[in-house]
């Protein structure tokens, strides 16, 4: 047998999957730990993790997948890596983390970013890096300098997540052009990296790590990794890419007007256009989509709503102790469209990026004791995170993206077939939902790379299609002016 291994490094859990290489069928997964980890906030607003520990909950999946699948070292033909994205890492020259790693939630950099962004000059930013530096990587790495000047001295590279972890598989430090403009170190104009902002930051761009591409050989598993890890010395890394991008990839969204959704504790739309398009008020994010090239490019454009499926859950824990998920859908299933005038605005979970950084809270609007119930409570809230997701694709909308099919894993909020509908209804598109996930992704990606899979429509034989949903005609105009009600009441 020969398998792709693909790992998904998040912050609560570091995922696995093996792929039969031969059938793209997913023949093992395991994740841990099985406790979320730690995140270390010793201020408010900064969110911290020891990257070392991701190291270790990796090889604990390593060894679960090899208790359900007792693979043969040589039976490895490659590896890919999906991680959290934005985050900071920073090793000396003897390629151990100098400190934790600054995650992707935390928030210190913000006044860094902000500053950057008005004194570089806002259209400046915006046609070069797409973006505002924000608090993205580059402005984690600026804080570093300012406040801890003594230990920044002593860093020998800067990387993303999945670089420290390819790092700890090679031994050698790399990065990726993606990963640099999740960073907000690539220059779209100039197609390199920015000389400008790693000035402004004063920031040696002798830190940046070496490129590698997304796909390709981008370094092989050392003896003592593949020891422990019980895979082959020499097996290739063959993939990296942070979890929306490689979301999308996992997806199949891979040429413009194709879409990737999630819908976890987020929510996030990810939409592939072949422009380097940003909204001047820079409430979406741009990156370079992981299949971009000088002759083909490909950008990936990302929306994200902080309370989606946190909504749910919060709802769960305090109306519906009672209820499994599966039962709440199918009470929400039982009530008119629109909720008979309920709303719920799903903003409670930080300021959100769509609201131009402004933290509202969540909310409820026409709540009446006589008629309300639970189940209204229940579709009110599905229809008012899907509601969020849609103002944040009138953004890309109005960027001039084209939206046309929206892909997702089966899984979340897309259980709710209330939740799918009204994402069809609301957006227009088809939505097509998946067996799939950031690892699974991972290890078809890994098998492009490593040249296995001739194309890319190779590396999803084998993946499941569950549901198909299209927008009800019927039912289309209505859930429009409930939506246009929805955002009434919230602007």
């Amino acid at each position: 047998m020969n398998y792709f291994l693909g790992y998904d490094i998040g912050s609560s859990s570091i995922k696995a999957a093996l792929l039969d290489a031969e059938s793209g069928k997913v023949v093992s997964s395991a994740y841990s730990p099985e406790q979320e980890m730690e995140i270390i906030c010793i201020k408010p607003g900064f969110a911290e993790q020891d990257p070392e520990i991701w190291w270790q909950e990796l090889y604990r999946a390593t060894i679960k997948i090899k208790e359900q699948i007792n693979f043969k070292p040589e039976e490895i033909l490659a590896i890919g890596i999906s991680y959290q994205m934005h985050g900071l890492v920073c090793v000396d020259g003897e390629l151990k983390p100098l400190r934790p790693a600054i995650i992707w939630c935390d928030s210190r950099a913000v006044y860094s970013g902000d500053r950057a962004f008005k004194e570089l000059g806002t259209e400046y930013c915006l046609q070069h890096f797409l973006n505002s530096p924000g608090n993205f990587t580059a402005s984690k790495l600026k804080w570093v300098r300012e406040n801890e000047p003594e230990l920044y001295a002593r860093i020998y590279k800067v990387m993303l997540p999945g670089d420290f972890i390819a790092l700890k598989l090679t031994g050698e430090a790399g990065t990726t052009v993606s990963g640099l403009s999740e960073g907000i170190f690539w220059d779209y104009l100039n197609e390199g990296i920015s000389d400008k902002l790693l000035g402004y930051y004063g920031i040696d761009k002798e830190l940046i790590a070496p490129l590698v591409p997304n796909f390709g050989i981008q370094g092989r598993v050392g003896t003592q990794a593949a020891r422990l890890l019980g895979i082959k010395p020499g097996t290739p890394v063959s993939y990296r890419a942070g979890d929306q991008l490689n979301n999308a990839f996992s997806l199949n969204a891979m040429q413009p007007g194709e879409i990737a959704a999630t819908a976890g504790t987020s929510g996030v739309v990810y939409g592939v256009t072949d422009k380097p398009l940003y909204d001047p008020l820079s409430r979406v994010n741009a990156f370079v989509h992981v299949n971009h090239s000088s002759e083909k490019p490909r950008y990936g454009v990302l929306l994200c709503v902080n309370g989606t499926g946190i909504l749910n859950s919060w709802l769960r824990k305090n109306f519906f102790q009672d209820l499994s998920y599966e039962q709440i859908n199918h009470m929400a299933a039982q009530i008119p469209l629109g909720s008979e005038g309920l709303r719920i605005f799903p903003f409670g979970n930080g300021a959100e990026r769509i609201l131009a950084n402004q933290n509202p809270g969540a909310s409820f609007s026409n709540l009446q004791f006589n008629s309300h119930h639970r189940g209204h409570i229940a579709r009110a809230a599905q229809e008012g995170i899907v509601f969020a997701l849609n103002y944040g694709m009138e953004i890309m909308k109005e960027m001039g993206m084209r939206l046309q099919t929206i892909r997702a894993g089966y899984a979340n909020m897309f259980l709710s077939p209330v939740f799918a509908q009204t994402f069809a209804n609301v957006s227009g598109c088809v939505v097509e939902l998946f067996e799939t996930d950031g690892a699974s992704g991972a290890a078809r990606a890994a098998g492009f790379g490593a040249g296995y899979y001739k194309n890319y429509e190779e590396c999803f034989q084998g993946m499941n299609r569950v549901k198909r949903i299209e927008p009800e005609k019927k039912n289309v105009q209505a859930i429009s002016d409930v939506y246009q009600d929805w955002k009434k009441t919230m602007l």
